[in-house]
């Protein structure tokens, strides 16, 4: 009990009956999450899915195997002991209470060529949500998913490769199911959870799990193919930042601003008193002011 607890796992003691959960909990099975994937028909279905009950990082796990592991492979695990997002921040969640993916695409273009690959994630896993009936959804740029004022889901991609080309991307993808109060009051901004904005009954973990993975595979492959622009023309109804006051940090001249969409390249654009400037994703970090 002592290790679950510490885990973050809810638990409570019960007068005379042990121990109990403060709500069902249902576990991952691989099995399931593969059937329902084929299910939806998801593109490259037979790539492969591993699910761990316990990984430093997923994201971590793709770096270590990338010799052996084919696109669109995908490793989940049900807890990691160094999960982490965007800037280095941290990301916790107790084994059974969100999802912790990640995926692994290789492309021929340089780096560079994927300035937008965090907005068609944040679009993706956007529309993996929707699918399920999840209601409120919108991205704070450039992939955080959040809704009713609190963040839902992040997306962390991490890129190697060679200067030219080729490269290889590992898509992290972080979502909240039931988030416990005491991991909820020990982050540093305001967080959901799809139980809170689903009426208390949070859809299946292993169908939410195969729609996420359906989506992001979908949109790796689109995004190869046409690259930001049909993403952000889906991003633009859903932009969190769209004509609101931005506190803006780690740009040396810029403090603050108002949001104005994205450009081409998926960089956020603040229009300032000295005119609209547009922001890279890996140089700041924005917040509603």
């Amino acid at each position: 009990m002592a290790t679950l607890r510490a885990a973050g796992l809810p638990i409570e003691a019960s007068s005379g009956a042990g121990y109990r959960l403060l709500w069902p909990t249902q576990l991952l099975d691989r099995e399931r999450i593969v059937a329902a994937i084929a299910d939806d028909d998801s593109p490259a279905a037979a790539a492969p899915v591993e699910l761990h009950w316990e990984l430093d990082s997923t994201q971590d796990e793709l770096a270590r195997r990338l010799g052996e592991l084919p696109d669109l492979a995908v490793v989940l695990a049900e807890q990691q002991t160094l999960g982490r997002g965007r800037r280095g921040r941290g990301w916790h969640s107790p084994p059974g209470m969100g999802i912790a993916l990640s995926c692994l695409k290789r492309f021929g273009g340089s780096p560079a060529a994927l300035s937008g690959l965090s907005i068609a994630m944040g679009v993706s896993v956007v529309q993996a949500l929707a699918s399920l009936g999840v209601p409120d959804l919108c991205i704070k740029w450039p992939n955080d998913v959040v809704a009713r004022g609190g963040k839902l889901a992040g997306v962390l991609i991490e890129i190697s490769g060679e200067y030219d080309g080729p490269c290889i991307a590992r898509v992290g993808v972080g979502v909240n199911v039931r988030l416990p109060a005491a991991v909820a009051a020990s982050l540093d901004q305001p967080a959901t959870d799809l139980a809170s904005l689903c009426g208390g009954e949070p859809p299946d973990r292993n169908r939410l799990a195969a729609r996420l993975i359906g989506h992001l595979r979908r949109g790796l492959l689109d995004f190869e193919r046409t690259g930001l622009k049909p993403f952000a023309e889906a991003f633009a109804p859903l932009d969190a930042l769209a004509d609101a006051r931005l506190a803006v940090h780690g740009v040396q001249d810029i403090r603050e601003g108002v949001g104005r969409g994205i450009d081409e390249r998926g960089a956020l654009r603040v229009q300032t008193e000295r005119g609209v400037f547009a922001l890279l994703s890996g140089e700041v970090s924005v917040r509603r002011r």
